[in-house]
């Protein structure tokens, strides 16, 4: 018998075997390669296997493994394309769940999705539809659909698909910036018809978000299970409907279907859109809960904006407040001396027969006149505060020359006063104008309206970073609650006739960057400080009052 295959045919080298193509050089020398991979399904090894003898027991026997050889290489085969379906399958949802994990726009992951869903690079549908539950109204609301309307629509929408070569990525990038208001719109009569009522528990819908499982509708038109309004609404016979399920929260419904290509959903489709709806449901509800976010903080923001301006309005009302006080204080200093200078002329104009009596009524004329120009000045001082003019002085030269104008009109009160200078001062960086009105109000204050005050020392000194001038004097001590009222801006105490200027000073310190502080001194009497800045800092700067 003559054989027709290389192996028995000393004829014929497998270098004229014609199964073997480009690339396949090594089966030439693998003899057990060539046999399993070539020689089974060589049409001269199949017409030298028919010309055994029918009784010869090696005719079956190979027959019957080419054939189980065959059938199992077919299954290796389908089981290798499955593995590289789902290779890719795999690889695909993992991009798609990076970008839907980094994503934190309601509309950008929507764009992803829903571009996943209908094209070809990912799962392929036609058309897809998104419904969201609106958990104050109770229903599953149509939010977003994606697909053509018409087959004219599809071809065009392929075609150009196909012209751009763009990744799933850019896809849905491109839909993001450019198709996502349009897909809406051109949705917008089917979203409204699709929203059903969480109450409705027999629908479609709701039945998969309570079974938490896909449902493919098969037959929609003659389905005894499915409203048939719903089918002519979407006018398919089959179409899948997902939940979107995400830590036991219901989010919504995918509904999918192929509505131009009529092409079968498979179960291997529903699987892989199963995968595929966790992180999708993730990724929404993540979204959604971070544009609720966004809301709260400029709910918060705006709050926080009325609420500043409520406390700039309070501020402005507190200014007003003090600017009344003010007022009052400054009413009752000049209305008491304004009774005397009205008595005493009223007086003058009678006939009074005592020159000497009428001398006694000038005076009280001239040093009434002489409090309403005090007070008239403290209050023109209080203007030019809103104006300082900030230099480096001498502490020393400052005090000694306040103490040189004011010593005469002290010890007119029946008071006597010493200065005491500190050796070694630097210079301080101050208003001088300002310093000396405060330094002449605390002198003034302390020799007229302090009971028992007979020596008032003025001293300089420095204490660290600060230097300080202070008022000592010997009179009875102050109580807590006088301490506090002097040194409160326009404190009611208990003669407003004092006048303004400790309280004015107390408000020109403060916005200097200086103190000012009233103590007990350990000799007795009291001691009114002004401590000040060494150097120019940053609360040097000033404000409008």
């Amino acid at each position: 018998m003559e054989f027709e295959c290389c192996w028995f045919n000393a004829g014929r080298s497998p270098l004229d075997c014609p199964n073997i193509g480009e690339g396949e050089e090594y089966l030439y020398t693998s003899h057990r390669k060539r046999l399993v991979e070539k020689c089974l399904d060589c049409p001269g090894f199949q017409r030298d296997l028919m010309g055994v003898a029918e009784d010869n027991p090696l005719r079956q026997i190979v027959a019957t493994l080419s054939e189980e050889y065959r059938e199992q290489r077919g299954h290796l085969q389908s089981i290798s394309a499955f593995l590289s379906s789902k290779s890719r399958e795999i690889k695909f949802l993992h991009e798609l769940s990076q970008v839907l994990q980094t994503s934190m726009e309601l509309d950008e992951v929507l764009s992803v999705a829903m571009t996943a869903i209908t094209s070809g690079k990912g799962f392929g549908m036609n058309r897809a539809f998104l419904l969201m539950t609106d958990r104050e109204r109770h229903l599953l609301r149509g939010h977003i659909a994606v697909g053509p309307r018409n087959y004219e629509e599809a071809w065009r929408i392929w075609d150009e698909v196909d012209r751009s070569n763009f990744s799933l990525i850019e896809l849905s990038k491109e839909f993001y910036r450019g198709k996502l208001a349009s897909e809406k719109a051109k949705f917008q009569d089917i979203l409204e018809r699709l929203s059903v009522s969480r109450d409705d528990e027999g629908h479609i819908f709701n039945r998969a978000l309570r079974e938490r499982r896909p449902i493919l509708v098969e037959n929609a038109f003659g389905n005894p299970d499915l409203n048939p309004e719903l089918a002519a609404i979407l006018g398919v016979k089959q179409f899948l409907v997902m939940p979107l399920i995400s830590r036991n929260r219901s989010i919504g419904i995918l509904l999918t279907d192929n509505f131009v290509t009529n092409k079968p959903i498979t179960p291997r489709d529903m699987q892989s859109m199963q995968t595929f709806a966790f992180p999708v449901a993730f990724a929404i509800e993540r979204a959604t809960l971070y544009e609720r976010l966004q809301e709260e903080v400029e709910k918060q923001t705006e709050a926080n904006r009325k609420l500043k301006e409520q406390q700039e309005l309070i501020v402005r009302m507190e200014k007003m407040a003090v600017v009344g006080r003010i007022t009052a204080s400054i009413a009752h200093s000049v209305r008491n001396p304004l009774a005397v200078i009205g008595g005493c002329a009223r007086s003058l104009l009678k006939n009074s027969s005592s020159m000497e009596e009428k001398k006694g009524y000038l005076e009280t004329i001239v040093a009434e006149a002489g409090r309403l120009d005090d007070v008239l000045h403290e209050v023109l001082s209080y203007a030019d505060s809103l104006h300082p003019v900030m230099d480096y002085w001498d502490l020393n030269q400052l005090a000694s020359t306040v103490v040189g104008e004011m010593k005469p009109l002290v010890e007119g009160e029946g008071v006597t006063m010493e200065l005491g200078l500190h050796g070694e001062m630097p210079k301080v960086w101050l208003d001088y104008k300002q310093i000396s009105y405060c330094l002449r109000s605390v002198i003034n204050h302390v020799a007229r309206n302090q009971p028992g005050v007979g020596r008032i020392e003025v001293i300089t000194g420095r204490d660290g970073e600060s230097v300080f001038v202070c008022v000592i004097d010997d009179g009875l001590p102050l109580t807590a609650e006088l301490k506090s009222a002097l040194t409160t801006p326009f404190a009611a105490i208990e003669e407003l006739g004092l006048g303004i200027g400790l309280p004015l000073c107390k408000v020109i310190l403060e916005r200097h960057g200086s103190r000012f502080e009233i103590e007990d001194n350990p000799g007795g009497g009291s001691r009114y400080c002004i401590i000040l800045q060494h150097m120019k800092g940053e609360s040097d700067s000033w404000q409008e009052y």
